[in-house]
């Protein structure tokens, strides 16, 4: 028999977080929480609201510093980087509540996601000669292509203040991809989205997946959206583990029911 396609990617994950906690003044944000997520994988995490969430997406771009465990990039740990340093290594993320600057253009936000990418000094970005300007050419051919693989064309020249919702979200999306990320940190990408634009969302997150081949991990509170694009879960509550696996085995699991359900509802649909 074949091995299983997630047991080969997480032979060689990207992502290692192994036992961390994390807590502020005594209060426990996260307990002994560990997952791994592989090349080209879609990792999702839930939770009630308040299971330590987002505090794991900002351990991981060290935002915040566990105070037990490790997290360790393709083998090597980050934890004591700085958050910038996590960016160059690939990590890249979106926020639940949009962090554009509204007043700037598309396009100008786009290319502020590539500055991490840039080499040259700001004397000889200033001067616009030789290999700067090359290099500034290469960078917005870059952020051309994240327009169009987003179809944001219409847009690029607008200030992101004007720009409908989720086409804002869009663009914090494409930021996100302009700093070239193996992996994706996706705080809630389609909170606040009509049918139409979560739709839409989930089509760009599996396209980015199977035609950009970068890994994800996908916190969000839409469970049909998860289950559907997701392919492991790893479920949170009270900043624990309580579940991972498969969105199928995660569903029938009588702590995920009891988690989201109350305890009585939890047993009554795991007994029936």
């Amino acid at each position: 028999m074949s091995p299983d396609p997630t047991e080969r990617r997480l032979d060689d994950a990207l992502l290692d977080v192994e036992g961390i906690s994390l807590s502020f003044k005594g209060v426990k944000a996260i307990t002994d929480v560990s997952f791994r997520v592989g090349q080209g994988e879609l990792f999702a995490i839930i939770g009630p609201n308040g299971a330590g969430k987002t505090s794991i997406f900002n351990s991981i771009s060290q935002v915040y510093r566990p105070q037990e465990g490790d997290i360790r990039w393709k083998g090597t740990s980050i934890m004591g980087s700085r958050p910038d340093r996590v960016a160059e290594l690939g990590i890249a993320r979106t926020f639940q509540n949009i962090e554009l600057f509204p007043h700037m253009t598309v396009l100008e936000n786009l290319l502020l996601g590539r500055h991490i990418r840039m080499q040259r000094s700001w004397l000889a970005g200033a001067l616009w000669v030789g290999p700067a300007k090359r290099e500034e050419m290469a960078n917005r051919r870059a952020v051309e292509d994240i327009i169009d693989f987003l179809e944001i064309e219409q847009w690029r020249k607008h200030p992101v203040a004007l720009l409908p919702y989720g086409f804002q979200k869009r663009v914090e999306l494409g930021r996100a991809l302009a700093m070239d990320p193996e992996l994706l940190l996706l705080d809630e990408p389609v909170a606040g989205m009509n049918l139409e634009e979560t739709e839409d969302m989930a089509r760009f997150i599996l396209d980015i997946r199977e035609e950009l081949g970068i890994s994800m991990i996908l916190v969000e509170h839409d469970m049909g959206l998860v289950m559907d694009i997701a392919d492991r879960v790893l479920v949170l509550d009270f900043g624990q583990k309580i579940s991972e696996g498969v969105p199928a085995d995660v569903q029938r699991d009588p702590a995920v029911i009891a988690a989201y359900l109350g305890d009585e509802a939890g047993l009554a649909a795991a007994g029936s």
